[in-house]
């Protein structure tokens, strides 16, 4: 199963103590595979160190960029299917370009997704993709 992770859900799970902390865990177990790009990371880096450190930023993204089920994927065509937020078309070009399963986001703004025939994005919540993995 292939994956985008919306920043917001990424930055839900860093904590151990967080109830969102299962995410991490899941990909540590290989449950799934994370999609990212250039872009993406990007994005994650600057939101890491300004929610928690610079340090934990380096360790968050030195263990997905080495870690055995991510994929990296580059978006060729930008399809503009956010208008509420054009910051999170970056999610949904890569979740198109990448083939995934499912955009993973708790940001409202990805619902216009839903109502799309195509392309087709699969968009979910955190507490919902943890069901569909049934994980604990």
């Amino acid at each position: 199963m292939r994956i985008v992770v919306d920043t917001n859900c990424l930055l839900a799970s860093i904590p151990p103590q967080s109830p969102h902390f299962w995410l991490y865990e899941a990909f540590e177990k290989e449950a799934f595979d994370w999609v990212i790009s250039n872009e993406i990371v990007s994005e994650y880096e600057e939101k890491l160190t300004e929610f928690y450190s610079p340090k934990t930023a380096h360790l968050v993204l030195s263990i997905l960029m080495v870690a055995p089920n991510t994929i990296f994927a580059e978006p060729y065509f930008r399809w503009q299917l956010i208008e509420q937020d054009s910051d999170d078309n970056k999610f949904a070009d890569l979740a198109i370009a990448g083939s995934v399963d499912f955009l993973v986001t708790n940001d409202r703004h990805f619902n216009s997704l839903k109502q799309l025939d195509f392309p087709k994005v699969e968009v979910v919540t955190l507490q919902e993709f943890k069901d569909i993995l049934k994980f604990k």
